[in-house]
């Protein structure tokens, strides 16, 4: 199983080179190491007393087994594929439906609202506004969708090829660290809002200082080498020759109702105690009747832009599946006990819980957040309230590891241009030179990236 997930990793990583999507190397591992796991399920927990005792007790306490009954292996595996894949089917829902309100404002023309009010032509000026405005944007949306918009807007905007990727990387640099601070501002903090690691109030109160650190401080940095005016483009905001779908009201609408169902999610789980997926959806139907009132007069080609049904065609499907098939790969090497091994290593070997999580931080740089993160939910027990940790691998909800890893993956993938979503896609549209970003911002985003996590350890043992 180990095996298979460090290669299809390599595949993921190789996603360019090798020109297979990595959505169908996650698949593939995804749906490998839980057949490898079913076929050798038997031999493994039938190995020693000690594993045939611990699966009867499993399976008597999740009344798999009746007291007494003969143990069957593919009971527990069958259990824990059924229990993965509630987690996992919870995150992929609330992404489809962030997903699919953010596209239907992008589809009204809702964020030029916002970018077309950017005026100046200060480079200085001009860099903190829109690194400002990510930072905020990418907290109520997420980090992926704010940096394709402001990577689209830096387009329109900055005519000088160095100009544009300079300001592009402090782009990726503030959507990584708006997105870390918010419940609902990047995938890895999504999964530890979901799993219970985290709860919204805390991860807001306890990451939003570090993370806009990560971000002054490569802006204050940047400040005194910046000198003079960007060369605009002309006719940056001049939508006159845009076809005439929707109107400002519309607009302004469709914006306000889709960031504020955003907003609400938070807020509605608190209330409510449900599943966030619950609130998403919830937003995402009021948003779909309003549009389908809104639009019922219009003839259908316009309707059809505009509307839920043809919008959901342009939502990032493949980035779906391949959560479902990482997140699958992760469940299945948590099940089998490889994660627990792992943990055990890292606390032998470090020790130090900020330690691990900076590691952590630096590896997202290199390879995907998202499966570091599932494997660190996985190594590491969430403890229930109350309950006191049997072994050292064992953090209850809202403890320092879960905020710390959540602050170090986020905003450590932005050391690279490929370590995050937000970079690899901000590296297509502008087709962003990789040995450049490490040149001219790796440094920059590494001094954030620390001074964030020293700000957070400092007020975390000032605290304790």
């Amino acid at each position: 199983m180990v095996v298979v997930f460090v290669l299809g990793y390599l595949a993921i990583a190789l996603e360019h080179p090798i020109k297979i999507d990595k959505a169908a190397s996650a698949l593939l591992i995804g749906s490998i190491t839980w057949t490898i796991f079913a076929l050798g399920a038997d031999s493994i927990m039938n190995s020693t007393v000690e594993s045939q005792q611990l699966l009867a007790t499993y399976l008597t306490e999740f009344k798999l087994l009746n007291p007494g009954e003969e143990t069957n292996a593919m009971h527990y595996v069958t259990h824990e594929l059924s229990h993965h894949l509630g987690q996992i089917a919870e995150i992929l829902f609330f992404l489809l439906g962030a997903m699919t309100i953010v596209e239907l404002i992008d589809a009204h023309e809702g964020f030029a609202l916002i970018t077309d009010r950017i005026n100046t032509a200060n480079k200085i000026k001009l860099v903190w506004i829109l690194s400002v405005l990510t930072f905020f944007l990418s907290a109520a949306l997420d980090n992926l969708t704010t940096a394709i918009v402001m990577s689209a807007l830096l387009k329109k905007l900055i005519k000088s090829k160095e100009d544009l990727w300079l300001f592009a990387g402090m782009v990726i640099i503030a959507a990584n660290a708006g997105g870390a601070w918010s419940p609902i501002g990047d995938v890895t903090t999504i999964m530890l809002w979901i799993g219970g690691q985290v709860t919204a109030v805390n991860i807001v109160l306890k990451l939003m200082l570090p993370s806009m650190v990560a971000l002054f401080v490569p802006l204050v940095v940047l400040s005194f080498t910046l000198k003079g005016d960007v060369e605009r483009k002309l006719g940056m905001v001049d939508r006159a020759h845009l076809e005439d779908r929707t109107t400002p009201g519309e607009q302004k609408t469709v914006l306000f109702l889709g960031v504020g169902s955003l907003l609400f999610v938070p807020i509605f789980k608190t209330i409510t105690h449900l599943p966030p997926y619950i609130g998403v959806l919830l937003g995402l139907g009021v948003l779909w009747t309003v549009t389908e009132i809104m639009h019922r007069s219009k003839n259908q080609t316009d309707k059809s832009k505009l509307s839920v049904i043809g919008v959901l065609q342009k939502v990032d499907t493949p980035s779906v599946l391949f959560f479902l098939g990482i997140l699958a790969a992760v469940g299945s090497l948590q099940s089998a006990g490889h994660l627990r091994i792992m943990a055990g290593f890292l606390e032998e070997s470090i020790g130090n819980m900020y330690a691990i999580n900076m590691v952590i931080g630096v590896l997202s740089s290199i390879v995907d957040n998202v499966p570091l993160v599932a494997g660190a939910m996985g190594m590491y027990e969430l403890l229930p309230v109350g309950a006191e940790a049997i072994s050292g691998v064992a953090y209850p909800v809202d403890h320092s590891f879960w905020e710390f890893l959540a602050y170090c993956a986020g905003t450590g993938g932005s050391c690279l241009i490929i370590g995050s979503a937000a970079g690899v896609a901000v590296m297509g549209i502008l087709s962003i030179d990789f040995i450049w970003y490490m040149k001219k911002i790796t440094w920059l985003a590494l001094i954030g990236y620390v001074s964030g996590a020293a700000v957070f350890i400092l007020a975390d043992i000032y605290m304790h």
